[in-house]
């Protein structure tokens, strides 16, 4: 067998297939959309690597080379192409016609070649426009791509150096790789790497993702879009990204700001339309919270003689429109604007027969909140301290739990803060789930059969069985104590997934399933469902004692799934720290110590304390560091403030105190 091929030019037109080219019998190989990247470059490029070819009754036969050669005829075809017709010389490697294993050099040229790594092929399109000063624009019409398609690539080949050799490595996966191109800038990319594969754990795209919502808000988002004018009229750094969708409003702290100021208008504007007596705001509005706020309705009230009259016009109107729906014929668009119409006219009836009592207005109000990308209104509400003040349920108590107001030393926590730990709570008992899958099994599938079969509401709205993970927003999620994190990516790893395999039948998947053990489907299931945890506080008793039951069986303990860090103590006031070092964990004579240090100090004195309880603890302040939590975060039934103390409490006027 000849070792190499002499070299020659042939013109394009010269070229027929060859019988032995091993892609002959499928000529969808060759089909236009399947050589238009191929065609593209050839146009721009040029051809890289010569045919291989063999003559055969005076013409020369593609042996190898065979999409090339498709794409050299289609370029000949398009007459926007420049510099290719019949007679245009290609390069070539002529094949003896006595060589005697011509389908194997045609099969070697196809199956020898490595497919390209997909980091090496994302890192080359971004050199080509870091080094060599090509365009997007320019890059797709070498590879007949489309531009869009480019630029994902490139945002992939511009990820942050140090995450890609991990990829490379295999110290993560290509899909943990790509979740970092959610924020286009490198720092914010290496920053969350850094903090996420501090300790080693398991790194997944999930997280990443969560961490790198902390660090701005998309463009695309609807809270972006809504707040993004203002937001950059007001100096707000912007990371852009090649593709504009996913540039990222860095500062997340101003997006809710402009956004709470928003809503905030929004509440004031329908409490003076509506005469409330006050208006507030909140970004997501909060179920279980607003569950302790009474609401008022607009009663009937006899129109006067202007409002009788556009009443009279409303029922006329209404009957017209009434007729007209009827039509079978009307398009769908015509329909909908009819009934949107009847819908309007429908809401200005009832507003001109009803109205809020003067005594109502005087005491409810309005709230806006941002929900499914629009601001709505949630108008007619009544505060819990002016319900009770109107029913006379508990004295004359304006505090709903009926005790004594707090005095002004009582640690309150920030509504940032009190959302922030009901995300954190939501994913330790999310772990507590997944560690408990026998029990998880149960309650998944009572709450299945008793939606569908019981009537009535549902046995509990804490867990949403709909096939979701919960999105969980947390301000400082690549801060936060990593305990439950690291259970839940072990129990995941701990999961038999071989029945999930893309590249079977939904039928086969189900078949597969289904030959489980038992055990290995309650993993599953508990898994799914501990992924649809609500963020929330501990549950109340009256009105979810299912999952107050239930929370208290399988996470009696919280600490066994989170642990109070530094991220925690730095949002706390300098007078709480020496507050619950003193009077929660008995550590009196440490709290007046460090009431001259600097928060700083206290904060990295309690992250020691509770990453590793000190030697020098008595048996009660050991214990009392082991329990501590927030109190609205504890699972079990007697609240952290109603145990017993680990020492005795100071008096008000005690050193403590003062010092505070």
């Amino acid at each position: 067998m000849t070792k190499s091929f002499a070299p020659l030019t042939v013109a394009i037109g010269d070229l027929v297939p060859h019988p032995a080219n091993v892609r002959s019998n499928a000529p969808e190989t060759y089909d236009p959309e399947n050589i238009a990247h191929l065609k593209a470059s050839i146009a721009v490029l040029g051809l890289l690597q010569p045919l291989l070819v063999q003559k055969l009754d005076g013409k020369y036969a593609v042996l190898a080379g065979g999409r090339r050669h498709a794409a050299l005829k289609e370029l000949i075809a398009d007459k926007a192409s420049k510099g290719f017709t019949a007679k245009t010389k290609v390069d070539c490697r002529l094949v003896p016609e006595e060589c005697d294993v011509t389908t194997a050099l045609s099969l070697a040229e196809n199956i020898t070649q490595a497919p390209m790594n997909a980091i090496d092929e994302f890192e080359a399109f971004a050199r080509m426009m870091e080094v060599d000063g090509q365009t997007p624009e320019t890059i797709a019409k070498t590879f007949g791509a489309t531009v869009a398609a480019v630029k994902g690539r490139l945002r992939y080949g511009l990820i942050h150096p140090d995450i890609r050799a991990a990829a490379r490595g295999k110290v993560i996966t290509l899909d943990t790789m790509k979740a970092f191109a959610e924020h286009p800038s490198q720092e914010a990319q290496r920053e969350v790497f850094e903090a996420l594969t501090k300790d080693g754990g398991y790194l997944q795209a999930y997280t990443v993702r969560q961490a790198l919502k902390s660090r701005g808000v998309q463009v695309s988002d609807d809270i972006g879009a809504f707040v993004r004018a203002d937001y950059e009229a007001r100096g707000g750094a912007v990371a852009a990204d090649l593709l504009e969708e996913h540039s990222v409003l860095e500062d997340a702290a101003l997006v809710e700001t402009i956004l709470l100021e928003k809503l905030g208008a929004a509440a004031e504007e329908a409490r003076m339309r509506l005469g409330f007596a006050w208006a507030d705001a909140m970004v997501r509005y909060d179920y279980a919270t607003m569950a302790d706020y009474g609401r008022v309705y607009p009663g009937p009230i006899e129109p006067d003689e202007a409002s009788q009259k556009r009443i009279d016009e409303i029922t006329a109107e209404l009957e017209k429109l009434q007729l007209e729906m009827e039509n079978e014929g009307l398009e769908d668009g015509a329909y909908n604007a009819l009934y949107d119409r009847v819908d309007a006219l429908e809401e200005e009836a009832r507003d001109l027969q009803e109205a809020y009592s003067a005594e109502d207005l005087a005491r409810s109000g309005v709230i806006a909140s941002w929900q499914g990308g629009q601001i709505t209104l949630h108008v007619g509400l009544v505060r819990p301290e002016d319900t009770v003040k109107e029913e006379g349920a508990r004295g004359s108590s304006s505090n709903p739990t009926g005790e004594e107001a707090p005095d002004a030393g009582e640690i309150t926590y920030p509504a940032s803060l009190a959302e922030d730990l009901k995300t954190e709570r939501a994913m330790a008992l999310g772990a507590a789930m997944a560690l408990h899958p026998e029990a998880t099994l149960d309650l998944t599938l009572f709450k299945l059969v008793s939606d569908v079969l019981a009537s009535g509401m549902s046995v509990t709205q804490a867990i949403k069985i709909d096939a979701r993970k919960e999105y969980r927003s947390h301000a400082k999620m690549d801060e936060i104590d990593e305990t439950s994190l690291e259970q839940v990516a072990a129990a995941h790893d701990a999961l038999d997934l071989s029945w999930l395999d893309d590249s079977r039948a939904p039928a086969d998947q189900f078949a597969a399933f289904r030959a489980l053990k038992a055990g290995e489907k309650a993993k599953l299931v508990a898994y799914a469902t501990a992924s649809t945890t609500q963020s929330c506080f501990a549950r109340d008793r009256s009105r979810d004692s299912l999952m107050h039951a239930f929370e208290i069986e399988i996470m009696p303990d919280i600490r066994a799934h989170w642990i109070p860090n530094a991220a925690l103590f730095n949002r706390f006031k300098k007078a709480w720290l020496l507050k619950i070092l003193g009077e929660d964990l008995g550590l009196a004579q440490e709290a007046v110590t460090l009431a001259s240090s600097s928060k700083k100090e206290i904060v990295a004195f309690c992250d020691k304390l509770f990453a590793e309880p000190f030697a020098t603890l008595t048996d009660a302040q050991r214990a009392a560091v082991a329990a501590w939590c927030p109190p609205m975060m504890q699972t079990a039934g007697v609240a952290c403030d109603e145990a017993e103390p680990a020492a005795e409490t100071p008096e008000p006027d005690s050193e403590i105190a003062q010092a505070a």
